[in-house]
C-alpha cells in the first residue's frame, strides 16, 4: 500500500503544531519537564498462523504454510527508542525485521504473475516484509502513577522484497516495493506493584488507499500490530519484560501504475504470532 507523501507531510505539521499549543498549556514540574530516552530491544521468536499470498489474476494463491514450508519457528526480533517530551508526549523510532527463508517440493504447479514453476520442483521463497516505524503518543489519562493511557498517531515504511527462485536457478521471479502507511496508535499501562507491570499497544488501521489519498488505486489495506506484555523493574533505569505479539495485515487490489510482469493484482494477508523476551533501559 503506497500513500501519498503530502499526508506524511500533514502528519509532522500535526505533531508540531500539536506539541507546541500543549507545551503552552502545561506547568511542568521540573522532573516532568525533562527530556527523557529509552531503548528497547526484543528477541525471540515467531509462528506463521496463516500466510497466503497472489501475483496477477491468473496466478495461483499460494498457501505458504502448505506450498512454501512456512511451519516451523523463527527468529524475531525488534529494537526502538522511545522519547518524552514532558510529561505527556512522546515519541517511538522503531525497526522491526521481518524475514522467513524457505525451500519447498512443489506438490502442484504454482504461477507467479506469468511464470510457471511445475509440480516436483524445488522452489527457494524469500518473504522479506521488514518496516519502519515512527509513532507519537498522547497521554489522556493518568491515575497516582498506576495507571496510563494514551493515543497517537503512526506512520509505517515498509520495505519488502518477495523471491520465489527455483532450486536450479532457471526460474526466479521478484516482487520489491516500498509502502508508506499511516495508523492508529494506542498504549495502555497498569503498575501492578513497585516493580511489576503490564501494558497493552497496539498500532493499526484498516482502509481503502482510495479513501485515504483520493486516487483511483482501489487497493484495501489493513495492519495490526498488537502485544501484551508482563514486565518488572530491575533498577530504576532497567526493566526487563516478557510479550506475546500479534502481527497481521496485509492488501488486496490492483496497481494501475503498475509496469512488471502480469496484470498488477496482487492479494497478500498474513497472521504471525510472537513471544519474546526484551529489556527497556532508560539513558
Amino acid at each position: 500500500m503506497i500513500y501519498n507523501p503530502k499526508y506524511i507531510f500533514l502528519f509532522i505539521l500535526f505533531l508540531t503544531a500539536t506539541l507546541h499549543g500543549q507545551e503552552k498549556q502545561m506547568e511542568f514540574t521540573e522532573d516532568d519537564s525533562k527530556f527523557k530516552v529509552r531503548g528497547v530491544a526484543e528477541l525471540g521468536y515467531f509462528a506463521v498462523l496463516s500466510h497466503r499470498i497472489q501475483f496477477s489474476n491468473s496466478g495461483t494463491e499460494i498457501d505458504y504454510k502448505k506450498d512454501g514450508g512456512q511451519e516451523n519457528l523463527y527468529p524475531f526480533s525488534r529494537i526502538s527508542l522511545e522519547a518524552d517530551f514532558g510529561p505527556k508526549h512522546s515519541m517511538t523510532l522503531l525497526y522491526q525485521p521481518l524475514i522467513i527463508e524457505t525451500k519447498s517440493l512443489l506438490d502442484r504447479d504454482l504461477i507467479i504473475d506469468d511464470l510457471l514453476f511445475p509440480a516436483n520442483s524445488g522452489v527457494n521463497f524469500l518473504y522479506n516484509f521488514s518496516f519502519y516505524r515512527i509513532s507519537y503518543l498522547r497521554q489522556l489519562a493518568s491515575l497516582n502513577d498506576k495507571y496510563d493511557f494514551g493515543i497517537g498517531l503512526t506512520v509505517q515504511i515498509r520495505n519488502a522484497t518477495i523471491d520465489f527462485e527455483s532450486l536450479d536457478g532457471s526460474l526466479y521471479r521478484r516482487n520489491a516495493n516500498i509502502g508508506i502507511v499511516p495508523a492508529l496508535k494506542l498504549k495502555a499501562k497498569i503498575n501492578l506493584s513497585e516493580r511489576v507491570f503490564w501494558e497493552l499497544e497496539a498500532d493499526g488501521i484498516y482502509a481503502p488507499v482510495s479513501y485515504l489519498n483520493g486516487s483511483d488505486n482501489e487497493i484495501v489495506g489493513a495492519i495490526l500490530d498488537a502485544s501484551m506484555r508482563v514486565g518488572y523493574v530491575l533498577r530504576p533505569e532497567l526493566s526487563t519484560f516478557l510479550n506475546l505479539r500479534y502481527l497481521g495485515g496485509g492488501a488486496v487490489g490492483t496497481d494501475p501504475d503498475f509496469t512488471g510482469p502480469g496484470d498488477g493484482f496482487v492479494e497478500n494477508w498474513l497472521n504471525f504470532l510472537s513471544v519474546t523476551t526484551g529489556a527497556v533501559y532508560a539513558f
